[in-house]
């Protein structure tokens, strides 16, 4: 069993929220992604020159376990990070932490990342004909990482740290179409496997999306690239 060393904000976590074994790894690159496998649970690292998230699902089913997540900073070979959300904060209160890379990290990125890499938030979306803009600036947030051919939302409140879900998989982008097919899911195990289809555009520097939702509802969404901490 691999073994991670969290260190929280006040204290040594007595209770890791993963399972890693770390041995510090000389050779560190930006915006990877990244698995750690054993024979139940996987651990996906998604990154990019200053963000980094890390969930823990299970390998055969997609059942999702934990998530965290936030900016860091790199010294030494260790990630040192302030988290933003955690999705079992209300059990361990852990807002930051340190890792360091692993040879036990398999690299899965892949080079047909079409879309912009990095950290999206929704910034607007119609609603019965209407749009309404979000104020991006605002503690509650919903973003979603887009790293290599490979995503993951997480809908979160940096101030008040509730945690309202997230899920992740692969996506591609073909001919206008961006393709998402979901690994794990907070919200509803049973859409773990399902492939969702939007169209997508770039304008303005905003990514336009539409299509239906997991639950087959329309959405009419408007993301903006995060460019504010």
């Amino acid at each position: 069993m691999m073994s991670m060393l969290i260190k929280g904000s006040q204290s040594l976590c007595k209770k890791p929220i993963f399972v890693l074994a770390f041995l510090i790894y000389p050779c560190l690159s930006f915006s990877q992604v990244y698995n750690i496998n054993n024979e139940e649970d996987t651990i996906r690292i998604i990154l990019d020159d200053e963000y980094i998230v890390i969930s823990n699902f299970k390998s055969d089913s997609g059942n999702f376990i934990s998530t965290l997540g936030g900016y860091y900073q790199l010294n030494e070979g260790v990630y040192r990070i302030n988290l933003e959300f955690n999705s079992n904060y209300d059990q361990d209160s852990i807002k930051s932490l340190s890792i360091a890379k692993s040879s036990k990290w398999k690299n899965i990125s892949k080079e047909n990342d079409i879309l912009n890499k990095g950290k999206w938030v929704m910034s607007g979306r119609y609603n019965n004909g209407e749009f309404r803009t979000r104020n991006t600036g605002l503690p509650r947030k919903t973003m979603k990482v887009l790293i290599d051919g490979f995503f993951q939302w997480i809908a979160f409140n940096t101030e008040t740290f509730k945690f309202s879900g997230s899920g992740g998989g692969e996506y591609e982008t073909i001919d206008g179409k961006y393709i998402e097919i979901i690994e794990y899911f907070s919200r509803d195990d049973s859409r773990v496997g399902a492939e969702l289809d939007f169209n997508y555009e770039i304008k303005n520097e905003d990514w336009l999306h539409t299509g239906l939702s997991s639950k087959g509802k329309p959405i009419n969404e408007v993301w903006s690239i995060r460019d504010n901490k």
